[in-house]
């Protein structure tokens, strides 16, 4: 990509950032769409606006984010939204401590030098692009001033080190305060156990789970629920709840057909086959209330069944007091790791049942076979995409697609494609690839969503450095020296070294359209805002509709952060290399926490909390892409014929043993909350039967839990009957 293309990309990517500005300050200032804004905010009962004046400065939303304290969004949107700010602000201290340092220094030394005019490989086709002129590409091999990038090597390790430390402790920080708060949280009165031993003959499960934690925990062992084969019960719930929305939908399609002229109204009627297109015609509210009534009657003998014939090895135990609870999460209750396995319980919201009773061996043949599976999902998915970044070439394009020449021959459109359609064709690409993920990883067997989404996001990460940053790089490289290699191969090497420094320009677009055009439309909602309105003027007839069609589910840290980390890997594999590539970092994560933090506070409502339990794992992968910098920077030293280059290997030594010494003294914490934290006093005796029963499903939930029907799912110690 030449200069003309790359100041195009930017040059747009600008002009649309402004054009979806302005959209939001106008659309974001009516009342109508006060639910697409702020829901947030209105879900909270809170006024939609802080100030509360019906006239908007279009601009303080920018002030309002800026001042907003950590409190302020841990009370809105809860620690783990605090914590993915935490990661924020301290990718944008390491580049900004970096860039001060870097910009000054370096570009001086690389532009004043000539040594890509001795090296026609630098550039793509034997020619020097004026970028290229910025970056180390144009240093003399074996020059002096290759000690410049030698030290700013160094710093920006430091810095990132540094920075990732103090992260590190104030999450840990926030983490347990959020632990020890005085207020009831269900989830620390309970542990999931899992890898129940069959019974003796003549004993329930019930009976089996409450000799077994009664006689560990006397004192202050409290009740239990085994965990049942919800299946069955799930489909019929889940068809009783679609019959009562369908009720409510004509009941009020019913009501708004009534008119002064026809105060009767007009009974809405529909087809009972395939679709409502087919079958007999039926009044729709009668035809609701009779299988509601039939469902409901159905649902309450399979709860029967469920409780009582449907039990599994997995069961929720709770107890009267958080140190037991906390103590019990962490320790070792049988003598063989395959049986009576605990760990401390999630929010209700977050169990995925059907996994808890997987067995511990299967389990581990699971995540083997998913491991194997997402390795050669990275695998073949690196063919495509390296095909995708060598073909979307306009040269390339030309060679394999003749008829568009004539297109390609306006000069304006030309220049737009250039500068645009590999970022977009790889964006486009990498779309599909989340669901994907979350579903093997859950296919793991992991019983909780947000450990679900932790490993997605981890799988999703290597994806994206091993297919895009290095897929990328080396495939556009092979394919523009094809002939080369075919006619040297020894020379690969060296060429891949040589043309690390001109894929900078690839990136530097790809990030300004991530956040240029990809903020934009996160802080503009145009997309949300037009399916809301058609979804209201068309589709929703209840108020239940409506909420659903302007709910806006949470910040989705799932690919949220791999993309983040994505950037985080670029940024610093090229921040010594071609620094100007920093600014554009900076102005990511800049504009990331700030129209973020608007999202945060505004818009997004959190699907759990997991209290920073994403952090360890996030500080691994800025880890991770620190130490390919470094293991970047040492080869790239080495083809540069600098002799000094060793010197750089204890970088990657000291990174693996900064996350060794972090791993021990950090993480346990995340792992298990500490006895310390869960030992602070509450500030009201808490309700054993409510966080009994927050615990139980849906579609379990009855009024005669109790009876005895059900006692061989849910039990009750008699010390406290």
């Amino acid at each position: 990509m030449d200069l003309s293309s790359f100041l195009t990309s930017l040059v747009t990517s600008f002009v649309i950032f402004v054009v979806l500005m302005l959209l939001f300050a106008c659309l974001s200032a009516r009342p109508g769409n006060n639910v697409v804004y702020y829901p947030n905010r209105i879900l909270k009962g809170l006024d939609p606006v802080e100030s509360g004046s019906r006239i908007r400065n279009p601009l303080s939303w920018i002030s309002e984010a800026l001042s907003s304290t950590e409190k302020e969004v841990i009370a809105m949107s809860g620690v783990d939204t605090a914590v993915y700010f935490v990661f924020l602000s301290t990718v944008l201290g390491i580049l900004v401590l970096s860039g001060i340092i870097l910009l000054p220094v370096l570009l001086p030394v690389a532009i004043t030098d000539n040594g890509a005019m001795s090296n026609s490989n630098t550039a793509s086709n034997g020619t020097i692009n004026e970028l290229d002129k910025l970056s180390m590409g144009n240093i003399t091999v074996k020059s002096p001033r290759l000690w410049a990038f030698f030290i700013a090597t160094y710093w920006v390790s430091f810095v990132s080190l540094y920075l990732l430390w103090k992260s590190y402790k104030h999450v840990s920080c926030l983490r347990s305060e959020a632990l020890r708060s005085p207020e009831v949280k269900p989830e620390q009165f309970a542990v999931v156990v899992r890898d129940i031993p069959t019974p003796s003959d003549g004993q329930t499960r019930k009976e089996q789970v409450d000799s077994y934690f009664k006689t560990i925990y006397p004192e202050t062992y409290y009740r239990s629920i085994i965990v049942t084969d919800n299946k069955e019960v799930n489909k019929i719930w889940e068809e009783l709840e679609g019959y009562k929305k369908k009720l409510a939908r004509a009941e009020a399609v019913y009501e708004a057909s009534k008119t002064t002229s026809k105060p009767e109204g007009t009974r809405p009627t529909n087809k009972t086959g395939f679709l409502g297109l087919l079958g007999e015609k039926v009044d729709t509210i009668e035809y609701c209330n009779e299988k509601i009534n039939e469902l409901a009657a159905k649902l309450e003998s399979e709860q029967k069944v469920t409780l009582k014939e449907k039990t599994t090895n997995a069961a929720l135990v709770f107890f009267t007091d958080r140190v037991a609870a906390a103590s019990a999460a962490q320790s070792l209750h049988a003598q063989m790791v395959d049986t009576w396995t605990v760990f401390d319980a999630p929010e209700p919201r977050q169990l995925i049942w059907s996994n808890l009773h997987i067995k511990f061996f299967e389990r581990e043949l699971r995540q083997y076979v998913v491991y194997i599976i997402v390795a050669l999902t990275i695998f073949f998915f690196m063919i495509p995409i390296t095909f995708i970044s060598a073909f979307t070439t306009l040269k390339n394009l030309m060679k394999f697609l003749p008829f568009i020449k004539p297109l390609v021959r306006i000069t304006v459109l030309k220049t737009v494609l250039e500068a645009y359609l590999p970022q977009i064709a790889l964006l486009v690409f990498l779309a599909i690839l989340p669901k994907l993920l979350l579903f093997l990883s859950k296919l793991e067997g992991i019983p909780t969503e947000s450990h679900a989404v932790r490993a997605a996001s981890g799988k999703y990460f290597y994806f994206t450095v091993l297919n895009v940053f290095i897929g990328v790089t080396v495939g556009g490289t092979l394919f523009n020296t094809f002939k080369t290699i075919q006619k040297n191969p020894n020379q690969i090497v060296s060429l891949l070294a040589n043309k690390l420094p001109g894929n900078a320009t690839f990136f530097l677009t790809f990030v300004a359209l991530k956040f240029f055009v990809g903020y934009g439309l996160e802080l503009s909602r145009i997309v949300p805002l037009i399916i809301y309105h058609l979804k209201r003027k068309f589709l929703c007839k209840t108020e239940a509709e409506l909420k659903e069609a302007w709910f806006p589910g949470d910040l989705g840290y799932g690919t949220r952060v791999p993309g983040d980390m994505l950037i985080v890997t670029i940024i610093l594999c090229y921040s010594v290399i071609a620094p100007l590539i920093i600014p554009f970092g900076v102005l990511y994560f800049g504009l990331g926490w700030l129209i973020l933090r608007n999202q945060a506070l505004k818009v997004y409502v959190p699907s759990y909390e997991s209290y920073g339990r994403m952090w360890p794992h996030i500080n691994n992968r800025v880890l991770a892409s620190l130490i390919l910098f470094q293991v970047t920077m040492v080869g790239y030293f080495g083809v540069q014929r600098f002799v000094y280059a060793p010197l750089l290997i204890p970088l990657p030594i000291s990174s693996i043993v900064f996350g060794f010494v972090c791993a021990k003294k950090f993480y346990p914490a995340f792992q298990h909350p500490a006895l310390e934290v869960a030992a602070h006093s509450l500030k009201e005796h808490p309700n054993f039967e409510q966080i009994f029963r927050s615990f139980i499903p849906p579609s379990l939930s009855s009024d005669k839990v109790d009876d005895e029907d059900f006692e061989d799912a849910l039990s009750r110690s008699t010390s406290f009957v």
